[in-house]
């Protein structure tokens, strides 16, 4: 009888790791044809970019904790399930660079900022919130491509806010996907975050189901609007081929390019389609900006409106149909409008925003109830209890971060925390989205 006994627990054990383990996957977002899955259920993200969240995280120096606390209380509060965060930056001498950096040099690392990111997926994890992580940018706000450029090539990095060029910033700062010894740097920077295990929790990143996917960079594109073959060529390869490494870094996560679509791929539709057609881009991205692309002009909104919306509206659901032609799910991840009068002041009204916002989040919650691959939305930005320090609303070094960086004005598209009518917007489409969750 007692060695009955044992066999039966032994059989109960063995059965226990593999229905432990089921359970643990269960909880990553996963790609289910053209939608997201999540804990066996179709998942939806209703998020906002929080750019700088690892630096609220820090225990010292830039570091905010309670104020962290507090913003992701208030956007789980709004039905916000996701965040989109810079994984790091890189110490430039340019002058419209978020300081300070997570990396000083190459293979140099801020660990108190590192532990910054740590403290918020944790936090995240126990609101029940994902986070997408982008590993590098384009702009040169955090450092980015340009300054890994400075670093291997010796040329200087360029800051366009200074130059007033960014055709050439663009056109230049492709040079990064060709650059070897950039490129090495990079894959470092990727292997030291995937594998890094986190402080607060114990856990590594590619085992933590709060991580919802890694993204190459933010906005990568081929370089400006008059990219050669070759150089499409070239990007098309890096995004391939540097997702593919990070797949064979951590087989539980997704993995995003980041782009803009059709904004950042010179236009070219092919190559929007054929930069996102490898196994190793799980879900398509792309943003929205009509005042930044001249569709609308905020100063003279009635006579700019109907056109901006037009293009907004072809440009919103073109995307879709692309990714409804390459079979994976898409993510509206960046789109934005600034306050009424084109003001950056936090008295200033949002109506003009909230109208923009409801066009937004009716194409997509129309098309997702249609069963449609729009797999949900992040807006750009969450500025929460941040507020603008100085009367030309120019960031410095030591005021508070928010949702535009520094090569932006404070407030030009930030959502304060006093933005009740924006938020509720939120709040009632990420509520919808949410609904389509249960069917």
């Amino acid at each position: 009888m007692k060695t009955m006994i044992k066999l039966v627990a032994s059989l109960m054990m063995l059965h226990a790791v593999p229905m432990d383990a089921a359970a643990a996957t269960n909880n990553f977002v996963k790609v289910d044809k053209t939608h997201f899955a999540k804990g066996g259920q179709r998942y939806y993200i209703a998020g906002a970019n929080f750019w700088y969240g690892a630096y609220l995280g820090a225990a010292s120096n830039v570091g905010n904790r309670a104020r962290l606390l507090k913003e992701l209380d208030t956007m789980k509060a709004a039905g916000i399930n996701n965040v989109r965060v810079l994984a790091v930056s890189e110490k430039t001498d340019m002058p419209s660079a978020v300081r300070p950096a997570t990396t000083a040099a190459p293979g140099r690392y801020d660990e108190n900022l590192l532990a910054g990111l740590d403290f918020l997926v944790a936090e995240l994890a126990k609101r029940d919130m994902t986070v997408v992580i982008y590993l590098n940018n384009f702009w040169q706000w955090s450092g980015g491509m340009t300054q890994y450029l400075n670093w291997f090539e010796g040329t200087k990095a360029l800051d366009p806010n200074i130059t007033k060029d960014y055709d050439d910033y663009m056109a230049k700062t492709a040079r990064f996907y060709r650059n070897d010894k950039a490129q090495q740097e990079y894959r470092n920077v990727i292997r030291t975050i995937v594998e890094r295990v986190n402080t607060v929790t114990g856990k590594r990143y590619a085992d933590d189901p709060t991580v919802m996917s890694w993204q190459l960079a933010n906005e990568p594109r081929p370089g400006n609007g008059k990219a050669t073959a070759e150089e499409k060529a070239v990007y098309v390869k890096w995004i391939a081929d540097t997702a593919a490494y990070i797949h064979s870094l951590d087989k539980n996560h997704l993995v995003s390019s980041g782009s803009e679509g059709l904004a950042g791929s010179a236009q070219d539709a092919d190559l929007f389609v054929k930069a996102h057609q490898t196994k190793h881009i799980d879900y398509l991205t792309y943003h929205l900006w009509p005042k930044n692309w001249g569709w609308i002009d905020s100063k003279n909104v009635a006579a700019t409106w109907e056109g901006a919306m037009e293009k907004s509206s072809h440009y919103l659901n073109v995307h879709i149909d692309y990714a409804k032609k390459l079979g994976k799910p898409i993510v509206l991840e960046e789109f934005g409008m600034d306050r009424d009068g084109a003001s950056f002041d936090i008295k200033a009204g949002t109506t003009v925003r909230d109208r923009f916002y409801g066009e937004v989040f009716n194409v997509i919650t129309t098309r997702a109830a249609k069963g449609d691959p729009i797999a949900g939305f992040n807006f750009w930005a969450w500025g929460g209890a941040g507020r603008a320090a100085n009367p030309d609303y120019w960031w410095k070094e030591g005021n508070d971060l928010m949702g535009d960086p520094p090569q932006e004005e404070q407030g030009l598209y930030s959502v304060f925390d006093t933005d009740a009518s924006t938020i509720a917007l939120i709040r009632e489409t990420a509520a919808r989205l949410k609904g389509l969750e249960r069917k």
